[in-house]
C-alpha cells in the first residue's frame, strides 16, 4: 500500500461542495497543503456537477488542490461503454494507474450507487 491517498470527487460530491460540505472541503484542503494528499475531478463529473450547479466546474478548476482529469483515449472508451459519462469517468479514473498504484477513493454523496462495483468509496454525507 503507498503512503499517498488520492480521491476522486464523483458529480454528487462536486455538488455538495459547492453547497458547503465540511467533508469535501477538508479534502480539498488537505489536498492543497500536505503532502501525500491528491484530490481529483474527472472532466464528466464536472460536467454533470455544473449542470447541476452552474459555475461549479470554473470554481473547481481553479482550485489550487484540484486536479483535472482530463477524458483522454482510455477514458473515453471506458465511457463509451457505459450508460452514465460521469460514473463512468469517475469509476474509470479510480483503477489503479502509475500515478495511482492502489486506485482512488470515491468521494460520493450517493454511496449506494457504487454498491457491487470494484471501487473503494468515501461517503461524505454528515
Amino acid at each position: 500500500m503507498s503512503d499517498q491517498i488520492h480521491v476522486l470527487l464523483d458529480e454528487t460530491a462536486l455538488t455538495a461542495a459547492g453547497q458547503g460540505n465540511v467533508v469535501v472541503s477538508r479534502l480539498i484542503h488537505r489536498a492543497d497543503t500536505e503532502a501525500g494528499w491528491y484530490v481529483y475531478a474527472p472532466t464528466c463529473a464536472l460536467v454533470e456537477a455544473d449542470r447541476a450547479r452552474p459555475g461549479i466546474a470554473e470554481h473547481f478548476a481553479a482550485l489550487p488542490g484540484i486536479t483535472i482529469l482530463d477524458l483522454d483515449l482510455p477514458a473515453a472508451l471506458a465511457v463509451a461503454r457505459e450508460a452514465t459519462w460521469a460514473a463512468a469517468h469517475t469509476r474509470h479514473a479510480a483503477e489503479p494507474t502509475p500515478e495511482r498504484p492502489d486506485g482512488a477513493f470515491i468521494a460520493t454523496a450517493t454511496p449506494g450507487r457504487w454498491a457491487g462495483q470494484p471501487v473503494r468509496v468515501l461517503d461524505i454525507n454528515p
